[in-house]
């Protein structure tokens, strides 16, 4: 499974970790990824997702369906 955010679509960055002696070595910096099991009472269901933690204070804060409309993500 590729480290994405279902919502968000937040990936890992890639760049440089660079030494006191200027070395170069390449690095990732993965998004802190959390599987959920939401409830969505618009739904009248659970939803299975993999989130960032970002999103899952957005979701928190305003509700699943409000957050994705906020971002437009299109539920189904």
């Amino acid at each position: 499974m590729s480290r994405v955010c279902q919502l968000t679509g937040k990936r890992p960055l890639v760049g440089n970790r660079v030494s006191h002696a200027n070395n170069k070595t390449k690095m990732r910096q993965l998004p802190n990824l959390q599987t959920k099991r939401l409830w969505v009472p618009e739904l009248n269901e659970f939803v299975r997702v993999r989130l960032s933690m970002r999103a899952l204070r957005g979701i928190s804060k305003l509700g699943f369906v409000a957050f994705c409309q906020k971002n437009d993500i299109e539920i189904v």
